[in-house]
């Protein structure tokens, strides 16, 4: 499974930063860094039905850092969402794959781009899931920088409260948000602690390891009557050299070289 989640990662990241260079977008970094988040997820853990997206069961999955949603657009198309061919209309007049997170799009749970806002909305999902008797577990994935806002530190504090044991929180910890590194923007450490002072079950681990990402994710609960926090450490650009742990790259478009670089790096699997 290792070999092909690996491969899953990597073809979103080609199909992330083709969209990216097509539409003249920016955000590549932060989306080359939750790529192999998203092949676990999508390739291992969730409960989910590419030809149902709408199945009641079904995991759910909220992308609150919704600007780095090419990333979630390739992975959904990956898996047979929808066609991966509709991927080229990315950032075009008319298309459903806008440049924020849009429920238009088959498998999108909740429209996103305000940040602060998908972890507050996950965890009234997995309340209801919880009141209901209902097995589904609910996934959000956020940014680090996000946690600057303080609408997500009231959700954690109502999950904890409420024992949200089947919420699972991501933080794409790349350490870099839109105007510098995060230590220097709005200093979040001791982050571990600041969750566990909660009451949450905290886990630190690499970012980019499916394996571990993987044996994190997969037990449902993790730790009975507590909602689970995982700090993925991760690289901003990742999988891309020029890219890597660049500021620049949150904001700036790759052009036609920095495209045929970052294939060549890609598809020989420099991604780890």
């Amino acid at each position: 499974m290792s070999t092909e989640l690996r491969t899953f990662a990597a073809g979103i990241r080609i199909e992330s930063v083709r969209m990216v260079h097509r539409a003249k977008a920016s955000h590549i970094g932060g989306a080359l860094s939750m790529a192999d988040i998203l092949a676990v997820l999508y390739g291992g853990v969730m409960n989910i039905d590419p030809t149902r997206p709408r199945l009641p069961e079904r995991d759910r999955f909220i992308l609150s850092k919704g600007h780095s949603t090419v990333g979630l657009y390739a992975t959904l198309a990956l898996r047979g969402f929808f066609p991966k061919e509709e991927l080229n209309t990315y950032g075009c007049d008319d298309t459903r794959l806008m440049a924020h997170v849009t429920t238009r799009v088959p498998g999108v749970e909740f429209s996103t781009g305000s940040l602060g806002h998908g972890l507050p909305f996950g965890t009234g999902k997995a309340l209801a899931a919880k009141r209901n008797g209902e097995r589904w577990r609910t996934f959000v994935l956020t940014s680090d920088g996000e946690w600057n806002e303080g609408s997500n530190w009231e959700a954690l504090l109502a999950s904890t409260h409420l024992e949200l044991d089947n919420l699972v929180i991501i933080i794409d910890y790349n350490k870099i948000q839109s105007l510098g590194r995060v230590e220097e923007v709005l200093r979040l450490e001791p982050f571990a602690d600041k969750f566990r002072s909660f009451g949450a079950a905290v886990v630190e681990v690499d970012g980019h390891d499916v394996d571990a990402l993987h044996k994190v994710f997969a037990p449902a609960p993790y730790e009975r009557g507590k909602p689970l926090v995982v700090i993925a450490h991760t690289v901003k650009g990742k999988g891309v050299s020029y890219m890597e742990n660049q500021l620049l790259w949150h904001y700036r478009s790759p052009n036609d070289s920095d495209l045929e670089l970052a294939l060549t790096e890609l598809q020989n699997g420099v991604t780890r």
